[in-house]
């Protein structure tokens, strides 16, 4: 009996030591794992914040651009509404040179998404004088019709306020000039510029009141 007590002695100790070593064999590959997943994470939360930072980028251009377009839109819009009405020439303010035709009624009114300009005056002989454009502030041709001096005119907008104006015959530019209503708009000036038949600089003011 002393004998088996005896030879059986160490090996509580060995099953001891053994199971203390698989123990900490488990603890290092529970940390190893861990660190690997917080790892993971961490690199996780960095890709997904550089993408949130991404998208909200994106989105802040995004919103820009629009607001770019809207106020470009607005000013349009805002600068269509004040021309639009009848205009009669106000010739006791006006300033035109000799020759020159006079628009004594000019009408701004809405057609579809366009804008129609009905122009009626007297030429240099006293000879009545009609014509009629439709098209859009967008500093675009459109034609004309019923004027022998023109076949196209452009329109574009300046600001709130004004117009830029441009003539053409057979694709050549003859009359340039500006349209700008006055802040109470009840008021505007249209003044332009073009060369004569013998090479001179011309300038006329027209001033009108909305009816």
């Amino acid at each position: 009996m002393l004998l088996v007590s005896h030879s059986l002695g160490p090996l509580p100790a060995l099953i001891s030591d053994r199971s203390h070593r698989k123990g900490e064999r488990r603890n290092r590959i529970a940390a190893n794992a861990c660190e690997l997943w917080t790892s993971m994470r961490a690199r996780r939360s960095i890709t997904d914040g550089g993408q949130a930072i991404e998208d909200r980028d994106m989105k802040t251009k995004t919103i820009l651009a629009s607001l770019g377009v809207f106020l470009a839109g607005f000013a349009l819009c805002l600068a269509s509404d004040l021309n639009m009405g009848t205009w009669k020439l106000n010739e006791a303010k006006s300033k035109f040179s000799p020759g020159a035709t006079r628009n004594n009624t000019v009408v701004y009114e809405a057609a579809g998404d366009s804008v129609k300009i009905t122009v009626d005056g007297v030429d240099n002989d006293g000879k009545p004088t009609h014509n009629v454009w439709t098209g859009k502030f967008d500093g675009k041709d459109y034609p004309v019709t019923g004027d022998p001096n023109s076949d196209m005119r452009s329109y574009a907008s300046v600001d709130a306020h004004t117009l830029a104006l441009s003539v053409k015959k057979a694709g050549t530019e003859t009359v340039t000039g500006r349209v700008v209503v006055a802040d109470n708009g009840k008021t505007r000036t249209v003044t332009t510029s073009s060369t004569d038949s013998k090479g001179n600089k011309v300038s006329n003011v027209a001033a009108y009141d909305k009816q």
